[in-house]
């Protein structure tokens, strides 16, 4: 991770007029968005919502082929009570990113605004713009959904343009390791495969493929397996690729577990998805 930048000190006696924010710094986006770009509620305990927060960048946590995530402080100056840490997800425009299977997954998927859809289909500068922010909404609707239904995902806290801020899971300022990282016993890593299974079927009784399950975005956070990376989730239905989407999910998790010497298959995996998804 980079070095952190400035953070404010608990025990200072700044009062909110006093502040200003510094170079790395902005006032909390929490009360400028509409309540539809907040996560579900009730919010937990630890989301601040005061005006008076600013947001200190820390850092950045991951450099990814379409977004990169930065390591955010959301505190209110002169008061420890509203602090908390947020991963903040930035896409980016088309012309800087190097994703380009994205029609794979948002087949099936509507532009609810008609102009914003007519610019898509142009590729106009502000349709690449549209584009980026798509892909912001996509996956804080799809967490939204997957936190309402149980799954263990970082908890949404906002969607602000093509910035999603969502739970940092980690210890400290310390990210949670990837699942690829782990080098547990057969025993601990029999019981992640498990927990994977269960997260995919919460996926598939809803209709959604996660699109792009690999050991690379699941985290291990206290024996707990989290799922995150969620922008291209798919409609196993609506999409037409949706089922060997879900058959690779499969392909790409067993084949991680079975060079680990833990046993399963991706065949069996599949079917049981399947069924789930028709039920």
């Amino acid at each position: 991770m980079a070095e952190p930048f400035a953070s404010f000190d608990a025990s200072s006696s700044l009062s909110f007029a006093d502040v200003d924010p510094g170079d790395d710094q902005r006032w909390s986006t929490w009360p400028a968005i509409t309540p539809s770009e907040r996560g579900p509620q009730p919010w937990p305990a630890w989301v601040v919502t005061s005006a008076g927060a600013l947001d200190t960048e820390l850092g950045i946590l991951k450099t990814g082929k379409e977004a990169d995530v930065f390591l955010i402080e959301r505190a209110v100056p002169d008061d420890p009570t509203q602090r908390t840490l947020l991963a903040a997800k930035r896409y980016r425009s088309e012309e800087h990113r190097s994703f380009h299977r994205s029609a794979v997954y948002t087949e099936g998927r509507r532009v609810q605004n008609s102009r914003d859809g007519r610019a898509l289909a142009k590729k106009s500068s502000f349709g690449r713009g549209v584009a980026a922010a798509e892909w912001s909404f996509a996956e804080f609707n799809a967490l939204c959904r997957m936190w309402d239904l149980g799954a263990p995902v970082p908890y949404p806290v906002q969607v602000n343009g093509t910035e999603l801020l969502m739970e940092f899971i980690g210890t400290d300022a310390t990210a949670a390791p990837r699942l690829a990282q782990e080098r547990g016993d057969r025993r601990v890593l029999a019981d992640y495969f498990t927990q994977i299974v269960d997260i995919m079927r919460i996926f598939a009784a809803a209709g959604f493929a996660h699109g792009d399950l690999s050991p690379y975005n699941l985290l291990v956070h206290d024996g707990r397996v989290r799922v995150i990376d969620l922008p291209q989730i798919v409609d196993i239905i609506a999409n037409p690729q949706g089922l060997d989407l879900l058959h690779r999910d499969c392909v790409n998790v067993c084949d991680w577990f079975i060079r680990h010497r833990v046993e399963c298959d991706a065949e069996d995996l599949f079917a049981e998805l399947m069924a789930s998804s028709y039920t």
